[in-house]
């Protein structure tokens, strides 16, 4: 009996899936270092905050009353738009809640309400604050950068010591004991010197670091005091004191004034010096620099170079 061979149901060829096709803001999304969940949430907030934008501005466009646009305001803010959060940046001394308390002092805390511009004039208001910049980081954030002042000096004024800066904007009281390595300006007014000051410092910077206080008389002209306990008197205007300066300088470069066992020394009147030692009754008016060292005593002064004066006549600090 033959054998029937049965044939096997042929086999339908498979057809391979087509894959979907990518669009170029597709791969771009998907090489992004951040998560879809995350881009879709910027993306809503930010078109929240330009629906936001637009509904203030069309309002104010089309006159609608104050009192509406409020509670318009009150209930986006409601929705979530309310300040909830304080980032603030660039602080080194100027207080932190200082920062906080302006920041938050607002009749509405809903962010349509927040007046940026109002806390930013509030900021400057304090010394320590030369510059802020605020804005809103949707949905409950103000940001505020501070540009801080540096301090320049320290002023001395009816025995109370504070830390001023540029152009003599003040900033805070300091303890003797805790004073930086600033210079150190003395009387009435001599704060709002202070740029001043420093031009009359640098047209002489050797004398700069020798320099331990200056001191303003009569809101026209400065003393200056070195370290070695010598005081100087300057003319009035800044001018006539920085050229007085400079020649003080060369004197001293080229035979020291300083430290040599002077009192004072006197160029209210810029075309000469005037110097005297502790308990003389004279001063002398020195030409020559070889004839202002100190130390021999018994030397005596060239008439043609060295002039006596009365003590009294240079004594008055006006």
């Amino acid at each position: 009996m033959a054998a029937t061979l049965k044939r096997a149901p042929a086999r339908r060829p498979v057809q391979k899936r087509k894959q979907p096709r990518t669009s170029i803001i597709d791969r771009i999304i998907a090489a992004l270092p951040i998560s879809e969940t995350t881009l879709h949430r910027v993306a809503t907030w930010s078109i929240t905050g330009a629906v936001i934008a637009g509904l203030v501005t069309f309002a104010a466009w089309m006159g609608i009353p104050g009192a509406v646009g409020v509670a318009v305001a009150e209930g986006v803010g409601r929705a979530g738009f309310r300040v909830q959060q304080i980032e603030v940046t660039g602080l080194s001394r100027m207080d932190r809640m200082s920062v906080y308390a302006v920041a938050l002092d607002q009749q509405s805390r809903a962010m349509p309400l927040v007046n940026l511009e109002d806390v930013r004039a509030k900021l400057l208001k304090y010394g320590w604050i030369e510059d802020a910049h605020v804005s809103r980081r949707l949905p409950d954030t103000l940001l505020v950068h501070i540009v801080e002042r540096k301090p320049t000096a320290v002023w001395q004024d009816k025995g109370q010591l504070s830390l001023i800066a540029a152009n003599g904007v003040w900033l805070e009281a300091v303890r003797a004991d805790a004073m930086p390595d600033l210079p150190l300006v003395i009387g009435p007014g001599a704060n709002e010197q202070e740029a001043a000051y420093q031009q009359l410092l640098n047209a002489a910077p050797a004398l700069r670091p020798l320099v331990k206080a200056a001191t303003w008389v009569g809101n026209r002209r400065w003393n200056l005091t070195f370290e070695s306990g010598e005081t100087l008197l300057l003319p009035e205007g800044n001018t006539a004191a920085s050229h007085a300066l400079v020649k003080f300088a060369e004197m001293d470069g080229v035979r020291p004034l300083l430290n040599k066992g002077w009192l004072r020394f006197d160029m209210r009147d810029p075309a000469k010096l005037v110097a005297r030692r502790p308990g003389e009754e004279t001063a002398r008016a020195i030409t020559d620099p070889s004839d202002a060292d100190s130390n021999d005593k018994n030397k005596t002064p060239k008439p043609a170079v060295i002039e006596a004066k009365k003590h009294v006549g240079v004594t008055g600090q006006g």
